[in-house]
């Protein structure tokens, strides 16, 4: 096997986004704009209402697809379409925006607390223009593998054991884990050898090597960008881990950014802007 070591740790810059809601923004800030097909990764977690209570009002996206997945807290998700639903803990939303469409994505909850993740990831341009479309699945249709010290919750992919998540999308074939780790627990994971990955550390502390053989330890809320290999070794901190893996084909594409819109050309995005304009979405 060849172990994937860390290019890069990146610790997420505050920010706020929808109607002030206050989030870490990891992905899609000055020291890491985009892990091709990733775009933006967003984390937020506060027991504090005002910190989140006024949600993402109505809000378009053409291009690509958000990935909401909730830990703790509920959020309910309205379209123009006349879809409705409400992502609870645990569970997983993966919208493909596609060609268009306007929704609000709102906290159910007036108090305690609201964690997740909102990640980004990109369309090949040949799918841009797709009609949108859902994939959601709460806590119970999320496959839980146990290994050896290990939790693992399977979102998309196959694990090296053979466990499947239950998001398919083959156009950039994800691998998105949430894995909870004992206090010194060994992980060890095999990737697609092509495909860029990442790890966000949730809780505790993990243990792996840089790419000067270097023992490093990352902790909470900071994300390392993994060299090219065919898997990923590392093991928990003294105070166990819990943490993401994820990786992605790179779709080796321009990339256009025009707010919430994502395409392949500046022309392309000022169409997106003009054609929600014209309330064409």
């Amino acid at each position: 096997m060849s172990i994937r070591k860390v290019r890069q740790v990146i610790n997420g810059q505050a920010a706020t986004d929808g109607a002030g809601v206050e989030l870490v923004r990891v992905i899609g800030q000055p020291a890491l704009m985009d892990l091709d097909p990733f775009l933006l990764l967003d984390a937020f977690r506060s027991d504090d209402p005002d910190d989140y209570i006024a949600g993402f009002p109505p809000h378009p996206h053409r291009g690509f697809e958000t990935v909401t997945y909730i830990l703790n807290g509920r959020m309910r998700h309205k379209d123009n379409a006349g879809n409705e639903g409400v992502i609870e803990s645990g569970g997983i939303q993966w919208m493909t925006a596609g060609k268009g469409i306007v929704h609000s994505e709102m906290p159910e909850q007036q108090d305690g607390l609201l964690e997740g993740f909102q990640l980004w990831i990109n369309l090949p341009a040949a799918h841009k223009m797709v009609s949108p479309a859902y994939q959601e699945f709460d806590q119970e249709h999320i496959p839980t593998e146990s290994r050896d010290g290990a939790l693992v919750k399977v979102i998309t992919g196959e694990t090296s054991t053979g466990t499947r998540g239950p998001v398919s999308q083959p156009l950039t074939d994800p691998l998105y884990l949430d894995v909870t780790l004992d206090p010194g627990a060994e992980f060890v994971e095999g990737l697609a050898a092509e495909h860029n990955a990442f790890l966000y550390v949730i809780e505790g502390g993990l243990l792996l090597a840089d790419s000067a053989d270097e023992l490093l330890e990352l902790g909470r809320d900071q994300l390392a960008v993994l060299e090219p290999g065919d898997s990923v070794q590392l093991r928990a901190s003294d105070n166990g881990a819990r943490f993401l893996l994820v990786a992605g084909k790179p779709l080796q594409e321009p990339i256009a950014r025009g707010g919430p819109f994502v395409m392949n050309t500046a022309d392309e995005v000022r169409q997106a802007f003009s054609d929600y304009q014209r309330g064409n979405f």
